[in-house]
């Protein structure tokens, strides 16, 4: 990750900054989370009050930071702002702008702004950037000592394939009845995309290409024994892969904004009844399809000792997978039929769709069989006890919820399905009392892992030879694969400015990757607007909700 000095001037590598932000005047009526978060704060040398906690300079006035009267809340909500609860049937929550990370200028985290106010300050020379994605600035003439800071709650929602997480902040606003109720409000949300695929299948070429090396080199060699022991708690790195990247997300965000606590949802799946297709209770965890038996015993009465391809009988029987190991299929007896040597061999490692589509009364039977991969089960039973243990390193108290109270909260919203907005219903909320979720961000922020390139120093080819000698240098003319760049194409084809990530060559003519193509550029057109970080990010609009909230 890139570090920026917390100096007067910031990184050359954002500078200059301001074109890019277009100078329009702050929209903040209403508003609560500017970087004081809507307290009041006395100038120095001065008798008056203004917001934001903010010094005394030209051209700032005193706004008025919250409503004051709760028809003027419940008004701004339903108008989309989603500041605050409207008390009423028809009301469904509001999307705004994601808040922009404020440091004070000593680099430690401010209340996140509204994007306009955030122009306002880099337009007034007040601010500078520290950080393109997520975009970060820093204040020139204010520290954390004079500034009211409140705590924000970082919530996430694991997952095999994607993780979100989500900065809230909780406030106590007047309700129907003289009641008092929570109002959770939606910052900055961002949707981790982990890669352990990816490192699942690199781990096992990676294998492939040692045994090719080891049979071919050391062919009387004796095989290695099997007595070589593994630390207490290891993971494999597909694994260690989803702790680690959203530990890093947590603890980049942990910088950049005032976490004060973390909820995470902390579910256990059971493997046993999800495989069953109902709820298993007592002794039947220990009743599966294989109690008493083996697995050719099984298949022999469950296919009655006939192919199940071509339904041949009385000939030698093989154990085949249905899904191919080499596209994801696993050992599960639901993954495995019986089938005659000709048609093992037949069908090889193609889909069993293309094998029997000449057959489709066969093919029905054998798919009626299936199920779905338990992978991403396991994956999540084995990593939720290390995230946690990993998350209290932060210094921040950690909450675990389970994944119920998570459904029942994104339900009685009416939020939809997506890692965000689960990440944002994580915790406790009391419906009955009224307490509800009355705002999340309109984009999410995209952060896909890359990786920080190979650690291979030779190309094989698909049979695992080597191919030809990769390069050691892994920076060329100051770029690195997967920095952020502007480029300035001065004519041709992509003639005009383009701002994406690289891939780096020796010869200095860069591969660009930006929404509309790739495209070749010579490092003199570049400009460095951040350090590549492993990830690649993009936005997203989220998703609107389902179904109006129950409102008690």
């Amino acid at each position: 990750m890139t570090t920026f000095p917390t100096g007067e001037q910031t990184h050359q590598a954002v500078l200059p900054q301001q074109p890019a932000l277009e100078p329009v005047r702050a929209d903040t009526p209403g508003s609560r989370d500017e970087t004081a978060h809507g307290h009041p704060a006395t100038a120095r040398d001065t008798g008056r009050e203004h917001g934001r906690g903010e010094t005394d300079g030209t051209g700032t006035k005193a706004r008025r930071r919250h409503a004051k009267h709760a028809a003027t809340v419940a008004q701004a909500a339903e108008n989309g702002s989603g500041d605050a609860p409207a008390h009423t049937p028809q009301y469904a929550g509001g999307s705004g702008d994601g808040r922009v990370f404020v440091l004070s200028r000593d680099g430690r985290p401010l209340m996140p702004c509204h994007p306009a106010r955030a122009r306002e300050l880099l337009r007034k020379g007040r601010a500078v950037v520290v950080r393109q994605t997520p975009f970060a600035i820093r204040l020139k003439d204010r520290t954390l000592a004079e500034s009211a800071v409140d705590g924000l709650q970082l919530r996430i929602d694991p997952g095999s394939k994607g993780t979100g997480l989500a900065l809230t902040d909780e406030k106590k606003e007047p309700g129907t009845d003289d009641r008092v109720v929570t109002v959770r409000r939606g910052l900055f949300t961002m949707e981790l995309q982990h890669r352990g695929d990816q490192i699942h299948h690199a781990m096992g070429q990676r294998g492939g290409y040692r045994h090719r090396r080891r049979s071919a080199n050391c062919r009387y060699r004796a095989p290695r024994s099997s007595n070589r022991g593994v630390a207490q708690g290891w993971l494999p790195p597909s694994l260690r892969h989803r702790v680690d990247t959203t530990f890093s997300l947590a603890n980049r965000l942990c910088r950049y904004a005032p976490v004060t606590e973390i909820h995470l949802e902390r579910t256990a799946f059971d493997t046993h009844s999800m495989s069953a297709g109902r709820r298993l209770r007592g002794t039947e965890h220990a009743q599966g399809p294989l109690a008493g038996s083996t697995t050719r015993t099984y298949l022999h009465a469950k296919w009655n000792s006939t192919c199940a391809y071509c339904g041949a009988t009385g000939v030698p029987l093989n154990i085949d997978h249905v899904r191919p190991r080499s596209q994801g299929g696993s050992n599960r007896i639901t993954n495995l039929v019986l089938a005659c040597v000709p048609c093992n061999k037949a069908k090889d490692n193609r889909s069993v769709e293309s094998f029997l589509a000449h057959r489709p009364d066969r093919l029905a039977k054998i798919l009626d069989q299936l199920r779905a991969p338990l992978r991403d089960a396991a994956a999540m039973n084995s990593t939720q006890a290390r995230l946690a243990e990993t998350l209290e390193t932060l210094g921040r108290p950690v909450h675990a919820w389970s994944g119920h109270l998570t459904m029942a909260n994104r339900v009685a919203t009416g939020l939809s399905k997506t890692h965000t907005l689960d990440a944002l219903a994580v915790g406790h909320l009391d419906h009955e009392a009224g307490d509800l979720i009355v705002r999340f961000p309109e984009l999410v922020l995209v952060a896909k892992a890359t990786g920080r390139g190979s650690y291979a120093r030779t190309t094989p080819d698909r049979y695992g030879f080597p191919r030809l000698r990769r390069s050691r240098t892994k920076q060329h003319f100051g770029y690195v694969t997967g920095d952020l760049v502007r480029a300035v194409v001065p004519s041709g084809k992509w003639a005009g400015a383009w701002t994406g990530r690289i891939s780096v060559r020796a010869r200095g003519q860069h591969s660009l990757t930006t929404p509309q193509g790739r495209l070749n550029v010579c490092h003199w057109n570049l400009r460095l607007l951040q350090r590549g970080d492993g990830y690649s990010y993009r936005t997203q609009c989220e998703a609107s909700p389902q179904t109006p909230p129950k409102n008690s």
